[in-house]
């Protein structure tokens, strides 16, 4: 069973942890339906789903991957793809040589090492070519109900907005994050997060003023409070 490593955090301060599942209690609230929201039937097309999504939105990945599913349905077909034909289909998802090499890689590695079938182990997962323990934990979150924390973009921006950390090591983020919830809660608070990275909480003009988080957020001030501004900045739902 995957665990972070919680001696690489530091024990969390009490008031960090209240403050921190506050916070999150009211992320859940306001988006009572977050979920991953790469379409995906199985482990297999999730782990394609995601390693197509790197630099791309799950939008755009979600107009590709049916027809790339249709074509390539499991590891056994996608390890022989004409990479020329795979980079076609992937084209639209941005960097697209490189993902079918690492989509051809993986599948072949899943083939020779795993029978054809994605592992439910995190040591597994991060075997395969082109997969981390970002990757990983998508997959085993939303594929095998593991619980696991994913540090994307918006994850790691919002987490240190939020003061829960001040790391910029993905695996840093990912243990003292994970220090402060219960471990059953890690899946789930991801989404919750992301979500808000997505719709509210944005690198660039966050909607402070239209943030339930705003009595709580050390950052509230990075984006316009005047609710009337910060309502124009919501995006629901974005892909």
């Amino acid at each position: 069973m995957p665990t972070i490593d919680r001696a690489a955090a530091p024990r969390p301060d009490v008031a960090l942890v209240r403050r921190a599942r506050k916070m999150n209690r009211i992320l859940g609230d306001l988006y009572p339906d977050a979920h991953a929201e790469l379409d995906f039937g199985n482990a297999f097309e999730l782990l394609v789903a995601t390693i197509l999504s790197a630099q791309s939105t799950d939008k755009r990945v979600n107009l590709v991957t049916p027809t790339v599913f249709a074509r390539f349905p499991d590891a056994a077909a996608m390890a022989t793809a004409d990479p020329a034909e795979l980079e076609e289909l992937v084209k639209p998802t941005g960097f697209f040589r490189n993902k079918t090499s690492a989509l051809i890689r993986m599948s072949r590695a899943l083939v020779d090492d795993f029978g054809g079938e994605v592992p439910g182990t995190l040591d597994a997962l991060v075997t395969l070519p082109g997969v981390g323990r970002k990757t990983a934990n998508v997959v085993l979150g939303n594929a095998f109900g593991v619980p696991g924390i994913t540090v994307d973009t918006h994850f790691a921006r919002l987490v240190r907005r939020f003061g829960w950390t001040s790391a910029t090591d993905p695996d840093r983020v990912e243990a003292e994050v994970g220090a402060l919830f219960p471990r059953k809660d890690w899946t789930q608070l991801s989404h919750n997060v992301i979500w808000h990275g997505r719709r509210r909480c944005h690198a660039r003009r966050p909607a402070c003023g239209a943030c339930p988080l705003a009595g709580l957020c050390p950052s509230y001030g990075e984006g316009p409070t005047d609710p009337a501004v910060a309502a124009k900045l919501v995006r629901e739902p974005r892909g």
